[in-house]
């Protein structure tokens, strides 16, 4: 997440592109946490462009701001980490797309609900390339697959937070992740409804296709947050 050179720091009514980071390998949470958090401090001070960060963890859960102890329900299962980002209990894990959306909101109008409508609109868009309808839920976060006959269930999770209106965290989307795990919490606290993902769907897919689809996606989710501020 570094750089050699030290990026010259824009005026406040500038958007500069946004940068885009791949991790191959898994990344470690708490090393993507401090990453993310030094990355926001440089957004913040006019020091780093924005950045989209795709990657993904090890088997883990993590657990948000609104987390319930009642909804883990196998503590010994795998590791289970407290952050800072909204939400309830979600997992990560390999053949999960995670991308964690860095953007300075002071540069894209303050407006958080509309922020989190566009990461909404983003991962709807992005699983239209791939033939799949993801629809919102009123009341509940996250991107949802009709399954038929009165069952749904969640294919992409969000989760969010903004410092001094620069965001972190983001979203995570299911392409093809060990379901099973998810049977060690309740996730996002919702007991009715299931997860799901683009293979469980029967659509098989290479993750750079999937990174190819979240990037061509990406503007136009978001071209109603692109709103300079006034000076």
């Amino acid at each position: 997440m570094s750089s050699d050179s030290v990026p010259t720091p824009a005026k406040p009514h500038e958007i500069n592109p946004v940068e885009w980071r791949i991790s191959d390998e898994l990344v470690d949470y708490e090393g993507a946490v401090a990453e993310m958090e030094r990355r926001v401090a440089a957004i913040r001070a006019g020091m780093a462009p924005e950045l989209v960060w795709l990657l993904e963890h090890p088997p883990l859960y993590t657990a948000g701001t609104s987390a319930h102890h009642s909804d883990l329900i196998e503590p010994s299962l795998l590791p289970v980490y407290r952050t800072g980002r909204g939400g309830q209990y979600t997992y990560h894990g390999p053949g999960q797309r995670v991308a964690y959306v860095l953007l300075d909101l002071k540069r894209r109008g303050t407006d958080v609900r509309c922020f989190v409508a566009g990461l909404e609109e983003w991962m709807i868009r992005t699983l239209a390339r791939f033939n799949l309808k993801g629809e919102r839920r009123a009341g509940r976060v996250g991107i949802w697959i009709d399954e038929g006959q009165g069952h749904e269930s969640k294919i992409a999770a969000i989760g969010v937070r903004v410092r001094q209106w620069v965001t972190y965290h983001g979203v995570a989307l299911n392409v093809d992740p060990n379901l099973a795990h998810y049977r060690g919490i309740v996730a996002c606290g919702i007991h009715e409804h299931g997860v799901t993902s683009l293979a469980a769907q029967g659509i098989a897919t290479e993750m750079a296709e999937v990174d190819g689809a979240l990037r061509a996606s990406f503007e136009p989710a978001f071209a109603a947050l692109c709103k300079a501020v006034e000076t």
